[in-house]
C-alpha cells in the first residue's frame, strides 16, 4: 500500500534483519514540529532514593540558588570523590524540582546515566519514548536522540539530570545546542565544566560528623534516630559508632553500606570496627544482601583508577600518599621521588581531577578512607598488589625520613617538625613492626628525640623503643647506629625519670661503646657522660662524679683543647659538685668555664649565656642573692637578645630569675616574671610541657607566699593533674608539686 505524508502517514524504515525488510507507519501527527509535543503531566524519571537522607541543607540551597533563573539554560556541576553522596543529592534535588509544578503537572525531569556517549544517546532516546511512545520502534536511536535534544532547545521548566559523567566530552554535544531549562551535573571529575557553560560548580564534602553518626544509626537500626541528644551522644548499645564514621571518613556511601551490614548481621559499631582492622580487604568490598554489590566503596574507586591507567604515576602516588596522615602533606615530600617532575605534576593533577586527592599551594589532602583502601593488598585488584602497595610504604618512609628538617634549635623551627608529626604517627601505626626498615628506625628515633625534648615522654618512648628494637633487627646488636639508639632510649627513660630502665641501658650501652668503638671514642665519651647525669639524677653522686671526672679527663686528651665538648663536661662536672654542696669548687669551676666559653665560642653564644646562668645558680644556692641577681638579669638579658623571648633557654632563666627575686623579698616583680614566662610556655611549648609545668608550680608558690591562697591552690591543683598524667606519680616535679599543694592546704 502506497502512503503519503499528506493522507495516510509516513513510512519509516526502523530497522533491518538479514532477510526482511522492516517498515513502521506511523500517523502524521506523530512527527509534528517537537514545538507541539507537550511533556506528559507526571514526566519524572529521577531515583527516588527513599533511603535516609540526612544534612546536605546548604548543599540543595546553593543548588536552587545556582540553577535559579530563565531564558537560556542553566547548567550547575557537583563533583566530588566516588561515594559521597553526589546523585542522591541531585536526586533529592530533581524531586523538590518536579515538586514545583504549575498546578497540572509535575515538572518534568528526566535522569540520565551519562557514564559514556552512547549512555547519553541511549538516554535522550529514551526521553523521546516517554514524550512520543508512538515512535518506540518507529525511529532510530540516533534520530530519537536528535528529536530529544530539539525538544529540550524548543521547551523550558524541564530539569535534565546527567549522572556519573566520566569525560565531559560525552556530555558537550548536547550542552552546546540553544537550550532553556535546568541542566545538572553530576561527576568525580572535577575539572572542564565551567567551559563547557556551568554557570556553579560545586564541590561535594562529607557529611558533617552529627549527621553521619544519624544515617549510621538510621540505617543500623532502621529507626529515626530521636534518641541523640542535643550534644549527638549515643546510647551504649550503640557503643563506636562515633569511632566508626570518623573511621569511615564521614563518607555517605561507606557509611549507607556499613549501617546496612551491622542491621543485617545484628553487628555493633565497635564490633565492624574489630572485623574492618583484622579483615580490611574483605570489609571494604563487602555488602549488605539486598546491596548493590557493584558500589562497594573498593570497586567505585578501582574504576576512577581504571580512567588513570594512562597517567603512569597515578597509581604509584596515590599508594605512596595513602601511608601518611589525614591532615595536609607537605608536597615537599614528593620532591625526593625519582621521577620526571611534569610526569609528577601530572599524576597529582589528575588525582586531583577526580577527587582522589585534593591540592592547595603547598599540601595535598587525602581522604582517610581512600588511604585506608590504597594500602590495604586484594589480589583482585590491579592497582592494590601485595608487592606495588609495599613498595609504596618503603618509599613513603624513605621520602618522609630524607625530608626531615634538621634537628630544631630554635622554637621558630619547631612548627616545620609538627607538620610532620600526624604523618610520621600514621606511618607508624600502619605499619607492621616487622617490616621496619633502617629509614624507618631513624625516622622514628629523630621523631622520638624531638617528642622528648617536647615533653612527650611516653610516646618519645614508645618509637624510640621501637627505633632500637629495627636497629637491632636490620644491623645487629653492636652496630653504631643500634647502640646511639639505645643511648637515646635511655635518654627518654631519664627524661621520663624512669632511672630503674635508663640506668642500666647506659650501662650497657657504654660496656658494648667501650668494646666495639674503644674507651676515647667520642660516642663512648657521649655514653658516659650519659650515664654519669642518670647516676646524678638518681641522686648517686659517689658515682656520678668520678665519671664526669674521667670523662673531662679523657676529653682533654682525646679533644683539641678548645673544643666545645670539654667546656659541656666542665659544666656537668660543676654541676654535680653544686649538687654534692661543694659549692667552692662549683663556683671556680663555673667560673673558669664561662671564661672560656667567652673566649672560645664569644659571649653571646647560646652555651656561654646557659654557662652564665648555670654560675648565677651556684651563687644562689650559696646565698650570694646580689650576685646571683645581677648574673641572671645578665644570661636573660642575652638570651632574648641572640634567642628570642620565647626559647626554652630564656623561658627557663625568666623563671630562675623570678624564683631569686622570689627569695630576695621582691614579690611584685617575681610575680610578674612568673606571669609572662607562664603565658609564653603555654604559648610557645605547650600545657603539659616540662617547663610549662615548673612555671605553673612556681607562680603558684609566689601566690602562696603573697597571702593569695585561694589562687595558689587552684593553680597547684591544675598543675598537680597535669603532671600525674605527662610526668607520672614518681617524678620529682609531681612529687615537689604535690608536697607544695598540700603545705597550701594546711
Amino acid at each position: 500500500m502506497d502512503a503519503t505524508a499528506s493522507d495516510q502517514g509516513r513510512v519509516y524504515q526502523a530497522g533491518r534483519d538479514q532477510t526482511v525488510n522492516q517498515t513502521t507507519v506511523l500517523p502524521g501527527e506523530a512527527l509534528r514540529p517537537v514545538t507541539e509535543v507537550a511533556a506528559p503531566p507526571r514526566l519524572v524519571n529521577a531515583p527516588r532514593h527513599t533511603g535516609v537522607f540526612v544534612g546536605r541543607g546548604d548543599e540543595l540551597t546553593e543548588l536552587e540558588a545556582a540553577l535559579r533563573g530563565g531564558g537560556e539554560v542553566v547548567v550547575a556541576a557537583v563533583h566530588g570523590l566516588g561515594g559521597v553522596g553526589k546523585s542522591t543529592l541531585a536526586a533529592r534535588y530533581a524531586r523538590a524540582h518536579a515538586a514545583r509544578g504549575d498546578g497540572t503537572g509535575l515538572n518534568p525531569v528526566w535522569w540520565i546515566t551519562a557514564d559514556s556517549s552512547a549512555a547519553v544517546e541511549a538516554g535522550l532516546a529514551a526521553l523521546t519514548v516517554a514524550l512520543q511512545p508512538e515512535l518506540t520502534t518507529a525511529l532510530p536511536l540516533e534520530a530519537l536522540a536528535e528529536r530529544a535534544t530539539a525538544w529540550l532547545a524548543a521547551h523550558d521548566g524541564w530539569l535534565l539530570v546527567l549522572d556519573n559523567v566520566v569525560d565531559p566530552a560525552d556530555v558537550a554535544p548536547l550542552l552546546e545546542r540553544t537550550m532553556a531549562g535546568q541542566v545538572l551535573v553530576t561527576s568525580r571529575l572535577s575539572e572542564g565544566w565551567h567551559r563547557l557553560g556551568a554557570q556553579r560548580v560545586l564541590r561535594l564534602d562529607v557529611l558533617g560528623e552529627r549527621e553521619a553518626i544519624e544515617l549510621l544509626i538510621s540505617i543500623a537500626t532502621h529507626a529515626l534516630p530521636a534518641f541523640l541528644d542535643h550534644s549527638g551522644n549515643v546510647p551504649d548499645t550503640l557503643d563506636g559508632a562515633v569511632e566508626l564514621v570518623r573511621e569511615l571518613g564521614w563518607l555517605p556511601l561507606a557509611i549507607e553500606q556499613v549501617g546496612a551490614y551491622l542491621h543485617q548481621n545484628r553487628l555493633s559499631p565497635r564490633t565492624y570496627l574489630s572485623l574492618l582492622a583484622e579483615h580490611p580487604a574483605v570489609m571494604y568490598d563487602h555488602a549488605a544482601r539486598g546491596s548493590d554489590s557493584e558500589r562497594t566503596i573498593a570497586r567505585i574507586w578501582r574504576l576512577t583508577l581504571d580512567q588513570l591507567t594512562e597517567v603512569s604515576l597515578a597509581g604509584l602516588v596515590l599508594r605512596l600518599l595513602a601511608w601518611y596522615g589525614a591532615e595536609s602533606i607537605p608536597r615537599i615530600l614528593l620532591d625526593g621521588l625519582a621521577v620526571c617532575a611534569p610526569d609528577l605534576q601530572q599524576a597529582l593533577g589528575s588525582l586531583a581531577a577526580y577527587n582522589m586527592i585534593s591540592l592547595d599551594g603547598t599540601g595535598i589532602t587525602v581522604h582517610r578512607l581512600v588511604q585506608a583502601v590504597a594500602r590495604t593488598a586484594d589480589a583482585a585488584d590491579p592497582h592494590r598488589q601485595s608487592g606495588d602497595i609495599n613498595t609504596g610504604r618503603e618509599q613513603a618512609t624513605t621520602l618522609l625520613d630524607r625530608t626531615l628538617p634538621d634537628w630544631p634549635v630554635h622554637p621558630d623551627d619547631w612548627s616545620t617538625w609538627r607538620t610532620f608529626l600526624p604523618h610520621i604517627t600514621a606511618l607508624a601505626d600502619h605499619t607492621p613492626p616487622a617490616a621496619d626498615t633502617q629509614d624507618t628506625a631513624h625516622l622514628l628515633k629523630e621523631a622520638g628525640l624531638f617528642l622528648g625534648n617536647q615533653g612527650a615522654v611516653v610516646t618519645a618512648i614508645d618509637w624510640l623503643q621501637r627505633a632500637t628494637s629495627a636497629y637491632q633487627r636490620v644491623l645487629g646488636d653492636r652496630h653504631p647506629d643500634t647502640l646511639t639508639s639505645r643511648n637515646d632510649l635511655a635518654g627518654v627513660y631519664r627524661e621520663a625519670w624512669d632511672l630503674g630502665r635508663a640506668i642500666p641501658l647506659y650501662e650497657a650501652t657504654l660496656a658494648d661503646r667501650e668494646r666495639v668503638l674503644g674507651d676515647s671514642h667520642p660516642d663512648t665519651l657521649i655514653s658516659r657522660n650519659d650515664l654519669a647525669s642518670a647516676y646524678e639524677a638518681a641522686g648517686d653522686l659517689d658515682l656520678a662524679i668520678p665519671l664526669y671526672e674521667r670523662t673531662l679527663a679523657n676529653r682533654e686528651r682525646v679533644l683539641s683543647i678548645d673544643h666545645p665538648a670539654i667546656l659541656t663536661s666542665r659544666n656537668n662536672l660543676a654541676g654535680a659538685y653544686q649538687a654534692a654542696g661543694d659549692l667552692g669548687k662549683a663556683i671556680s669551676l663555673f667560673e673558669v668555664t664561662l671564661a672560656e666559653c667567652v673566649r672560645i665560642l664569644g659571649g653571646d653564644d647560646r652555651d656561654a649565656l646557659a654557662t652564665c646562668g648555670n654560675l648565677a645558680g651556684a651563687y644562689w644556692k650559696a646565698g650570694d642573692l646580689g650576685r646571683a641577681i645581677s648574673l641572671f638579669e645578665t644570661a636573660l638579658a642575652g638570651q632574648e637578645r641572640v634567642l628570642g623571648d620565647s626559647h626554652p633557654d630564656t623561658l627557663r632563666s625568666r623563671i630562675n630569675l623570678a624564683s631569686v627575686y622570689q627569695e630576695a623579698g621582691d614579690l611584685g616583680r617575681a610575680i610578674s616574671l612568673f606571669e609572662s614566662a607562664l603565658a609564653d610556655c603555654e604559648r610557645v611549648l605547650n600545657d603539659e610541657h616540662p617547663i610549662t609545668l615548673t612555671s605553673r608550680n612556681n607562680l603558684a608558690g609566689a601566690y602562696e607566699t603573697a597571702g593569695d591562697l585561694g589562687r595558689a591552690i587552684l593553680l597547684y591543683e591544675r598543675t598537680l593533674a597535669d603532671c600525674e598524667r605527662v610526668l607520672g606519680a614518681d617524678h620529682p616535679t609531681t612529687r615537689t608539686v604535690q608536697a607544695n599543694l598540700a603545705a597550701a592546704l594546711r
